[in-house]
């Protein structure tokens, strides 16, 4: 079922001075800021040759993003996010299995333009995974 590591994603308080240490210090290409008000998130991506990093900036102050900068003052990894060749599938199967996937559990599209669901920590060693159409 779980494919590729699609990315890595990182909370950040400031997206712009993110986006500037990662191409000053280590010569990343960061995309332009994307908002993504459905996720409540700003997001600037790194492309890497074998995945992504995602900068995550919150938009506005119910942002998820938000809520954990208030426990992570200076940003941290906030989520890992895998692919699944079919995510309704995927989701289907871990509900079979006693896993929760957040909100509604309908997927809705994400940073990429594809669908992704989002699985509780709790049930991942603490750790929010994603999951992303192929």
């Amino acid at each position: 079922m779980i494919g590729r590591l699609n990315h890595v994603a990182i909370a950040v308080p400031d997206l712009a001075r993110a986006a500037a240490l990662y191409r000053d210090a280590l010569g990343a290409q960061v995309s332009d800021p994307v908002p993504l008000p459905d996720h409540g998130v700003t997001t600037g991506v790194i492309e890497l040759p074998n995945t992504k990093i995602e900068l995550l900036e919150p938009l506005g102050e119910d942002s998820p993003i938000a809520k954990f900068l208030e426990r992570n003052l200076a940003g941290g990894i906030h989520h890992i996010c895998y692919e699944v060749d079919d995510i309704e599938a995927a989701r289907d199967r871990l509900l079979n299995e006693g896993l929760r996937v957040l909100g509604d559990g309908q997927p809705k599209p994400g940073a990429h333009g594809k669908p992704v669901l989002f699985l509780h920590p709790k049930d991942f060693n603490g750790t929010l995974v994603e999951l992303e159409q192929a």
